[in-house]
Order: C-alpha cells, then sequence, then structure tokens
C-alpha cells in the first residue's frame, strides 16, 4: 500500500494519530478547497486543517468510496479519493486529488484539490 492510500486511509478514518505518523516534522502542504487556499507548515497545522476545518466532529465519514492512485509525475506520486459522508446539512460525497512527495516514507511536501462537499442527488 502506498503512502497515499494510507492517508486517504487515515483521513477517513479521521485518525489524526495515524495521519500524524505519516507526515514529515516539516511536511510543506498547501491545499486549494472551493472557497480558500490553505497553506500548513508541520504536522499540527496540517491536523487543523483536516480536522478543525476540514472533517469537523458533526462530520461522520460513512465510507471511503474510492481511492486511486498513480501515475508518478517523476518523483512526485498522486492519489485521489472519495468519500461519503453525513453532515449536519445532509449526506455529502467529497473527492480530493493529492499530490505528494515523500522523505523516508513520510509526506514532504503535499498538494490537495479538493471538490467541496457535494450534496448527494
Amino acid at each position: 500500500m502506498t503512502t497515499g492510500e494510507r492517508f486517504a486511509e487515515a483521513f477517513a478514518s479521521k485518525d489524526a494519530s495515524a495521519v500524524r505518523e505519516l507526515l514529515a516534522p516539516d511536511v510543506d502542504f498547501m491545499a486549494l478547497t472551493p472557497r480558500r487556499h490553505w497553506q500548513a507548515e508541520g504536522p499540527d497545522q496540517v491536523l487543523e486543517i483536516l480536522f478543525g476545518s476540514w472533517l469537523e466532529e458533526g462530520d461522520k465519514v460513512d465510507s471511503l468510496v474510492s481511492v486511486e492512485v498513480g501515475p508518478d509525475v517523476e518523483d512526485t506520486h498522486h492519489v485521489s479519493y472519495r468519500l461519503a459522508l453525513s453532515t449536519p446539512n445532509g449526506p455529502r460525497t467529497m473527492e480530493q486529488q493529492a499530490y505528494y512527495r515523500e522523505d523516508d516514507g513520510r509526506l514532504a511536501f503535499m498538494r490537495v484539490v479538493c471538490s467541496g462537499f457535494r450534496p448527494v442527488s
């Protein structure tokens, strides 16, 4: 299993400890969601974004619908994942595309583009 797949599973499980283990101490993280650009340096800032802003306490991940990897762009890996969610505003679907580089098996560089929480039709 790739580091990207492990990240997707830990994120979908809302497992902050597992995500922290995957992040390099000096991780360079940026992301784009429908209304905001995010930037973090270090695991604490990344975890605050992931679990303090993106997947809030009231958001339940019903399932990790899909995870797809590759192909690599030289030293940069790709993973995409889709989540089925139950939120206070009803059922939602979210997909993210992530490009990342590793250092000793940990995420050292990560760029994420997110669809946002889309209402299930």
